[in-house]
């Protein structure tokens, strides 16, 4: 079976990673992988660390380019891929700008489109835009829909889709696992990170902090530095706020957090280093999709600085909460956690809704129409390694 694997951007990368060494490893496949290059500078770092090589590389970011221009190059170019490769699959990844052009590609040229992370949903087409129509777009046309939770399975069966729909977990447990596995048996990795960051003060809670939605562009973020400029005054915290590269994000921080001492604005973080501040982390203030998955693994309570989310099932077991981008709102729920050790512990002692590190294995068995019934149900998680 051939297999062309699309990805660009640096979450992607990371939850294509351990899907892609699974499928290096199965002898009836023969997997090939796109980058597009979307995030290219955030992107380059996860495939080193991955140890992935990319067998195409379409480039497709130029200056000035929006939305449509982009979505445009990375059709085109992997248009010309899937003529030269001749997959019988097409997998992709989430909801992307990549991950659509290319979904479709395949669909003009009548291939199979597997879809990891399939059935998300808020029903919002702008919330968040454009990540929600893409997906909508990915699971009609798809033919393996790889669910990473029973709620996404419903939400693809009440849509009456006409791809085969399996509940995998979500990779970016065994990104994440992986990940957490080196930190606990490399302690020359380890004592790198703890040299790389000195500035990092235990004896204060540390408040991470990701922002990056496009729907909270202009006042949202305007709100959000409001909120961490009143959090930066409390004593007891450190903020750390590893800035985005999109200048309709950092022109917002820049302008309104860097001269207070208790923020510590850096710039993005290599994957393993990102893990270990969620390791340290107290709290985790975010709009990112990911970290919402990825911080129960950890017992890190997360606040999400948005309206509404796709990934509910982190909300119903009590370790999300939504806490949009209103000052006041943030503040709250922030003191509520670090003032009352009860309302901290109820927050940080759930399971994980996404799985068991074992997503990868699930969706090669499928792909390779063999029985993976061993594998499931897909539990949840409790506890990661302490990476830290």
């Amino acid at each position: 079976m051939k297999v062309l694997s699309v990805f660009g951007t640096r979450p992607e990368a990371i939850k294509m990673a351990p899907l892609m060494q699974a499928l290096s490893l199965e002898p009836t496949i023969q997997n090939r992988i796109c980058v597009t290059g979307q995030h290219r500078q955030m992107l380059d770092p996860v495939m080193a660390l991955f140890k992935l090589r990319a067998d195409h590389d379409l480039n497709v970011m130029v200056p000035g380019q929006g939305l449509n221009g982009l979505y445009t190059r990375v059709m085109n170019g992997v248009d010309r891929v899937i003529e030269e490769d001749r997959p019988d699959i097409v997998l992709v990844h989430g909801d992307t700008s990549t991950a659509n052009a290319s979904a479709v590609a395949a669909f003009h040229q009548r291939v199979k489109v597997g879809h990891v992370e399939a059935g998300l949903r808020t029903y919002d087409l702008k919330q968040p835009f454009p990540e929600e129509m893409n997906r909508r777009v990915i699971d009609t046309i798809g033919h393996w829909l790889f669910a990473p939770t029973q709620t996404s399975k419903q939400n693809l069966m009440q849509e009456n889709l006409g791809g085969r729909i399996l509940v995998t977990g979500n990779t970016v447990i065994d990104a994440l696992d992986l990940t957490c596995r080196t930190l606990e048996i490399d302690p020359v990795l380890k004592a790198a990170l703890s040299n790389r960051y000195p500035w990092v003060d235990d004896t204060r809670r540390l408040v991470l902090v990701t922002g990056h939605r496009r729907e909270n562009f202009g006042d949202g973020f305007e709100q959000i530095c409001e909120a961490l400029e009143l959090l930066s005054r409390r004593t007891d915290i450190q903020i750390v706020y590893p800035v985005h590269m999109n200048p309709e994000v950092r022109s917002v921080v820049e302008r309104t957090l860097s001269h207070l001492e208790n923020i510590h604005l850096i710039a993005p973080l290599a994957y393993p280093d990102f893990v270990w501040f969620m390791c340290r982390a107290h709290i985790i203030l975010t709009d990112s999709g990911g970290v919402q998955e990825e911080a129960p693994s950890l017992g890190k309570p997360v606040l999400v600085m948005r309206n509404v989310t796709e990934r509910p099932e982190a909300v119903e077991a009590g370790t999300v909460t939504l806490v949009g981008t209103d000052p006041i709102r943030i503040v709250k729920e922030v003191a509520a956690l670090l003032d009352h050790a009860e309302h901290y512990a109820a927050a940080s002692g759930k399971l994980n809704p996404y799985g068991d590190g074992r997503a990868a294995e699930r969706i090669v068995a499928a792909l390779c129409e063999r029985d993976f019934s061993e594998f499931n149900p897909v539990p949840a998680f409790s506890r990661l390694a302490a990476a830290a």
